[in-house]
């Protein structure tokens, strides 16, 4: 894991509600990321907290629905590669912050991300980034899925 680069990002949580159904963007908690990048791409862990602003707390403990929402969800497992993995794999962006501005081309899973989840709970950050190497080497290197 010597070449390899591990961020870690926090995102932090919005109130983007409009009355508006084309400006309304609703609300999110504070969004938990995992890059490990290297030299042929980046892989990621995210991981939906649910901490919620302040006040989107008091409304949903007010209505009893925060017990709905205050759990963390795993959301994605997945990666960031400069080349197609998969014939028809479309690119995603030009400009992806994970491979240096370069053309990305992505896929993950939700699915999946509860495995990685359940390492981070039981074995902390030093799991993730192990589980993570290893999903690299899958994605990259040609290991076993």
């Amino acid at each position: 894991m010597s070449d390899w680069k591990q961020i870690v990002e926090f995102a932090p949580a919005y109130d983007k509600r409009n009355p508006d159904p084309s400006k309304n963007y609703g609300i999110h908690g504070v969004e938990l990321r995992f890059i490990l990048k290297g030299k042929k791409g980046a892989v990621q862990f995210v991981l939906f907290t649910n901490w919620m602003l302040p006040h989107v707390q008091e409304e949903q403990e007010a209505q009893h629905v925060g017990h709905t929402f205050c759990h963390p969800m795993p959301a994605d497992l997945g990666y960031h590669s400069h080349n197609p993995t998969y014939e028809g794999q479309k690119s995603i962006t030009e400009n992806c912050p994970y491979l240096d501005g370069h053309k990305c081309y992505y896929d993950g899973s939700g699915l999946n991300a509860e495995r990685i989840y359940k390492v981070l709970l039981q074995e902390g950050d030093k799991g993730v980034w192990q589980q993570l190497g290893e999903y690299y080497n899958q994605v990259f290197e040609g290991g076993p899925r």
